[in-house]
């Protein structure tokens, strides 16, 4: 099983952004929202366009069978707004080229976040790598594990810590500045 990383630079997060952005509105808005809601690509693929029009995302998890009620964030609601104007409200957000309205697949999100990677350098990602870069970057700026493991629904703070890889740059740094 291949580990994925969180993508920890911030400036590195808005290159791939633009990046998508400039090739793919759709690809670009699966990017931004992952990025931005910590969701599982599973939870990601069925949303439709009725389902990001309020304040909230409103939605069973997958993987928990959970219900969520998740605050659509600032920069995820202009995105939002801006992909889905003029769109049906039964129309997937993450639409594939093929059939009628469906949305793309797990296998489909992978290759693009996959492409997106080698374009930019950066190794060990995947579609989970949205889910840990949106918790690498709360944790950072809230420092809020507790508040953190309750999105995820994780069990304990010390799995959130580990899941968004802030152990291992506890670690590195830790050993970078050991010596005898």
């Amino acid at each position: 099983m291949n580990v994925v990383q969180p993508i920890r630079d911030a400036a590195q997060v808005k290159a791939i952004e633009e990046d998508l952005r400039e090739r793919s509105r759709r690809d670009w808005l699966l990017f931004v929202a992952g990025t931005n809601s910590g969701l599982r690509i599973s939870d990601l693929l069925p949303l439709r366009v009725e389902d990001v029009q309020g304040t909230h995302l409103v939605l069973k998890e997958t993987k928990t069978k959970k219900r969520k009620f998740l605050r659509i964030t600032p920069t995820l609601g202009r995105a939002f707004r801006e992909y889905t104007e003029g769109k049906s409200d039964n129309v997937y957000l993450f639409r594939s080229r093929e059939g009628a309205n469906r949305p793309i697949t797990r296998a489909r999100a992978y290759q693009i976040l996959r492409a997106a990677a080698t374009r930019h350098g950066l190794k060990h990602i995947g579609t989970h790598t949205l889910r840990k870069t949106f918790g690498y970057h709360f944790y950072r700026q809230t420092k809020n594990v507790a508040l953190l493991q309750e999105i995820f629904n994780h069990a304990d703070q010390s799995v959130t810590l580990r899941y968004i890889g802030i152990n291992q740059d506890e670690m590195d740094a830790a050993l970078q500045r050991f010596s005898i």
